[in-house]
């Protein structure tokens, strides 16, 4: 069969990688063309465009690149149309590809999204859209499907397929040694650094996190960069700091750092399922803050607080994102008692989220319903 898939971030390349391989394994003649990245074509997808090309970031940043993204779906859907595929799947990226579910949806092409779009936290109104244009919808989050429910919606919960990537990585890690020698780092305790992956998010994040490392000098701050930025960027970025930036290892990074300072996203989930004390970051543009504040429907930002219903992970939001508040919460998780209690509320986290082996299990549920 012919799939068509287009994730627009970098966990959505690592997720519909991982569902592309575990489709090949039930689809013998599985052909695939995406929007997506690395992770994708390195399972035989033939790359319409890279999503460093497509992801804006804020209120703002959409209406300033607004020309760009109406020509990106016009390909897109010239490109759909041109290839039709037995199935359309889309991963996240909601903005997107809620518009090409609907272009999709009226061509007669079958349409599955995979990680629902956060509706639950705002612009609750899509569900509707989502009901006409997608014929099956598979969640990651446990509440998601009580969600979908109230909209006489029946969605298939999968479990998070962050469980799988983690496991599949993790008996390759290196030990600390071996990470520290590789990367040339000085033989001190970590403090990994995960400003985000879009321009925007590393140039407002990422001088913000360096502000309180004078007051952990016996700490190395190092830095988790992108898969989609250059390291030249991130050189421009940090002008003097001498911080040592790190491409194509963070959940290496992660399992040898005793804490984290972690832009709000999938990688508040991904560190606390690693098992690091972090706290949580984000600072957008004055506009796009207000505006989202005034919209979003939810008590927390990460991932981590929002699966647990409760703060689990110190979120500092916009204003209290200072270097007085940060030093104060990551002096707080470095400390042996505090970090004990968390790691126990992180273990109940994984619980929840189902255990691992979701890729395989989204991959055989679409299959059969291909089949159908």
């Amino acid at each position: 069969m012919k799939y068509y898939i287009i994730a627009g971030e970098a966990s959505g390349d690592l997720h519909a990688s991982n569902l592309m391989r575990e489709l090949s394994k039930l689809d013998t003649s599985a052909e695939f063309r995406a929007w997506g990245g690395d992770l994708m074509e390195a399972q035989g997808a033939i790359l319409v465009k890279h999503y460093r090309n497509l992801a804006f970031m804020g209120f703002t940043e959409v209406v300033m690149n607004l020309r760009t993204i109406l020509k990106n779906i016009e390909t897109c859907k010239k490109d759909l149309l041109a290839h039709k595929p037995d199935v359309l799947i889309l991963v996240d990226y909601p903005g997107f590809n809620l518009r090409i579910a609907e272009y999709a949806k009226a061509q007669g092409i079958r349409v599955f999204y995979y990680i629902s779009p956060q509706v639950w936290a705002w612009k609750q109104s899509r569900v509707h859209k989502i009901k006409r244009t997608v014929d099956r919808m598979f969640v990651i989050l446990p509440f998601e499907k009580e969600f979908y429910q109230k909209f006489d919606y029946p969605v298939d919960f999968v479990g998070h397929p962050l469980l799988d990537a983690i496991t599949q990585k993790k008996n390759l890690f290196p030990s600390k040694t071996e990470f520290i020698r590789r990367n040339s780092l000085e033989d001190k305790p970590i403090i990994a650094l995960l400003p985000g992956s879009r321009k925007q998010e590393i140039e407002t994040m990422l001088p913000l996190m360096l502000s309180v490392q004078k007051d952990f000098p016996s700490y190395r701050f190092v830095i988790a960069g992108a898969p989609s930025q250059p390291d030249s960027f991130y050189q421009k970025v940090l002008g003097k700091n001498g911080n040592p930036v790190i491409h194509g290892q963070t959940y290496e990074l992660l399992t040898h750092a005793d804490a984290a300072l972690v832009t709000s996203g999938t990688a508040t989930l991904e560190t606390a399922l690693l098992k690091v004390p972090e706290v949580v970051c984000y600072k957008g543009g004055t506009i796009s803050y207000y505006i989202a504040r005034s919209l979003v429907k939810i008590n927390y930002i990460s991932l981590v607080n929002l699966i647990m219903d409760q703060e689990v992970v110190k979120e500092l939001i916009q204003h209290d994102l200072n270097t007085p508040q940060i030093t104060r919460e990551l002096r707080k998780i470095l400390d042996p008692d505090y970090r004990s209690s968390l790691l126990k509320k992180y273990d109940q986290l994984a619980n929840i989220l189902g255990g691992s082996g979701a890729s395989a299990h989204t991959a055989r549920l679409m299959f059969q319903y291909l089949q159908e």
